[in-house]
């Protein structure tokens, strides 16, 4: 078993407690409260601007043509789910200038940069691979009944396209070749549970 297939197993109570939060399945059903959403895209887009971020740090930070040409592909899938995030702005008139993170979202942000400025490849992976898998894994799960998801239809399609899980792939693989450390486990881990945590900063919010 590779180490991201390995690490996606070991976490895999956190998976199901976000496939299973009320937020996630307010998504799928399109049930969930706009004002919900309209925070959540708020928050998402200033977390996705530092995981841009640490993209960028990524591969600055790498040795090989491989690494840098990753990251670089990565960084240009990031820019596609902000301009995602733009279009729902425009359409539900949310302010994406004048976001303030919530505790839940600099935790996240923090973790992310710390440990990309380290410059160490393994951990920058181990931290953001869990974002990109975990919402792979979201999106096919709740595909099967897109039809219900309402107004939320195509952050469901976007996280199931095939485009994403290429991304979550490439970004996997690189962390695959990396040894199998404790500190790449924790950073794998705190990353699945910064990913709760999100979620439940975004139903919680008023």
């Amino acid at each position: 078993m590779s180490l991201s297939a390995a690490l996606w197993a070991e976490n895999a109570d956190l998976a199901r407690a976000a496939l299973a939060h009320p937020f996630v399945t307010g998504l799928g059903e399109g049930t969930l409260p706009r004002e919900r959403f309209a925070g959540y895209v708020a928050q998402d887009t200033f977390f996705l601007e530092s995981f841009a971020r640490a993209y960028a740090l990524g591969a600055a930070h790498s040795t090989d043509r491989a690494g840098l040409d990753a990251f670089a592909d990565l960084l240009a899938g990031v820019r596609e789910e902000l301009r995602l995030h733009v279009s729902y702005a425009a359409r539900w008139d949310i302010d994406l200038d004048r976001v303030e993170p919530l505790p839940a979202t600099l935790a996240y942000t923090d973790f992310l940069l710390a440990t990309a400025f380290r410059g160490d490849t393994a951990l920058t992976c181990a931290a953001m691979v869990p974002c990109m898998r975990l919402y792979a894994f979201l999106g096919q799960s709740l595909a099967p009944a897109v039809a219900g998801a309402g107004d939320y239809a195509e952050w469901v399609t976007t996280y199931a396209d095939a485009a994403f899980e290429a991304l979550a792939g490439t970004l996997e693989r690189l962390l695959d070749t990396a040894p199998e450390r404790t500190d790449v486990r924790r950073a794998y881990r705190r990353a699945m549970q910064l990913e709760v945590g999100f979620f439940d900063a975004a139903w919680s919010a008023s």
